[in-house]
């Protein structure tokens, strides 16, 4: 059965959410890299040490964690730049460290130079709540980025450079690899290509290095914008997806508002059901929530009291799909 989980930063300032998803019956935690008190002097954060003592945080707080939703420098590796090995070879550090702890699933992006971009983070939505938006004729007047354009050619190239390098790491440490999309699923942004962005170019990434640790973040919202029908997307993709995120939009790649895990176009049961078809036992978070009365929109789309309703809504769509398999 799909397993909810929620993404809980290691710090003092995220214990109340801690207990709030605990006590909202969450049991699995996607964690970021180690960092603040936990990690020592002299230690990376993809060291063994302090990633087995942030384990061992989740763990107490009655967690299993699941994924590791962070990525060391990787900005070299993505544009072939001077360096790109040194930073390879910590991401193989940081598998090899993972594997050793039974940590499963590493979550990263091939996004360059910067990552996902919204160009509002407080359009109204349902009852005065806030959510997040993209309008690429408002990003096509912000400049080139410091380093330049990049074409997707050279990305593509660059991508398969690192996988060569990581896979048989990750093969041989039991983690699996889970590409996010781009976010927005749009090409050029600044100057800068963008190739995670069709379900073309993610067959072609599973192609690249064909291995079965080489696989998808389905991040809903960003699939939504690159197909009509999501459910049948799942079931195509089937067992190379490692890890989901769940959130929707409405609109397209070039203009687009988050929404309400209710309230948006997508079939979310269908979706669970297409999870459950094709035997998806890994984790599935809420992503992208609203700003709701009496939370802080300091943090767009990650506030305490919309993940609480995505996680009860996502709960409610989690028994229809498995306990009315059940039934039938």
């Amino acid at each position: 059965m799909i397993k909810i989980a929620e993404m809980l930063p290691a710090e003092p300032y995220a214990q109340p959410l801690w207990r709030l998803m605990r006590q909202a019956g969450v049991a699995y935690a996607v964690g970021s890299l180690p960092s603040g008190a936990i990690l020592g002097d002299d230690e990376s954060p993809w060291d063994y040490a302090p990633l087995q003592r942030m384990q061992g945080e989740y763990e107490r707080a009655g967690f299993t964690l699941s994924v590791i939703e962070s990525r060391p420098p990787l900005n070299n590796a993505k544009r072939g730049l001077p360096g790109r090995d040194e930073e390879i070879d910590t991401v193989c550090t940081l598998l090899r460290n993972m594997g050793r702890l039974g940590i499963p699933v590493w979550c990263y992006e091939w996004m360059t130079d910067f990552n996902w971009l919204r160009t509002s983070t407080d359009l109204p939505a349902r009852g005065g709540s806030l959510v997040s938006g993209y309008d690429h004729a408002v990003m096509q007047a912000e400049p080139p980025t410091e380093l330049g354009p990049i074409g997707e050619d050279e990305l593509w190239a660059n991508l398969e450079y690192f996988l060569r390098r990581v896979v048989p790491v990750a093969e041989e440490a039991g983690v699996r690899l889970a590409m996010h999309p781009d976010d927005p699923p749009i090409s050029p942004i600044r100057g800068v290509g963008r190739i995670m962005r069709s379900i073309d170019n993610y067959h072609r990434l599973l192609e690249l290095v064909d291995s079965e640790v080489n696989g998808i973040t389905l991040c809903q919202g960003n699939f939504r914008l690159m197909t009509d029908d999501l459910p049948r997307a799942i079931r195509d993709f089937n067992d190379r997806i490692f890890f989901v995120h769940l959130r929707d939009v409405r609109g397209t790649a070039e203009r687009f508002e988050e929404t309400w895990h209710d309230d948006g176009p997508t079939d979310f049961l269908e979706c669970l059901r297409a999870y459950r078809e094709i035997g998806f036992d890994g984790v599935l978070r809420p992503d992208h929530v609203p700003t709701v009365e009496g939370d802080s929109n300091d943090r767009p789309g990650y506030s305490v009291f919309g993940r609480l309703f995505a996680v009860g809504y996502i709960r409610g769509l989690q028994q229809a799909a498995y306990d009315g398999a059940k039934e039938a």
